[in-house]
């Protein structure tokens, strides 16, 4: 069990890790926020493509839905890793981390952010 707070500062630890934000993605708005220049735009953005690439996924589905576990997007600068968490006392969560592009290890990233993720929904 984890609070928010302590689920960002694990995040922050992840190797290669440049920022990290949880996000309320229904709202699209900054929960908390750790190394995110602008944490509201931020989040908006963050959560906009998240929404834009279920549906996108839902439309090509043969059952017309579909759900995600994760998203890795991978940018001219950094990779964002995106992972979803469906909580009892917020609705769905999203929780990003903003990784170097040299240092980080997409592989365990992803593990770490999985761990953290369950720890947090515990809480």
């Amino acid at each position: 069990m984890i609070g928010i707070e302590d689920c960002l500062f694990e995040a922050m630890s992840i190797p290669g890790a440049l920022g990290a934000i949880l996000v309320d993605h229904a709202s699209g708005t900054a929960v908390a926020t750790r190394g995110q220049p602008d944490p509201e735009r931020s989040a908006s953005g963050l959560s906009e493509a998240f929404r834009a690439t279920q549906v996108g996924l839902a439309l090509s589905s043969p059952s017309g839905t579909v759900r995600i576990d994760d998203m890795i997007i991978t940018t001219d600068q950094s990779y964002q890793l995106i992972k979803t968490m469906e909580t009892p006392f917020d609705g769905p969560l999203l929780i990003c981390v903003r990784l170097d592009l040299a240092r980080a290890n997409l592989g365990l990233a992803r593990h770490r952010l999985q761990s953290i993720s369950r720890q947090l929904i515990a809480s």
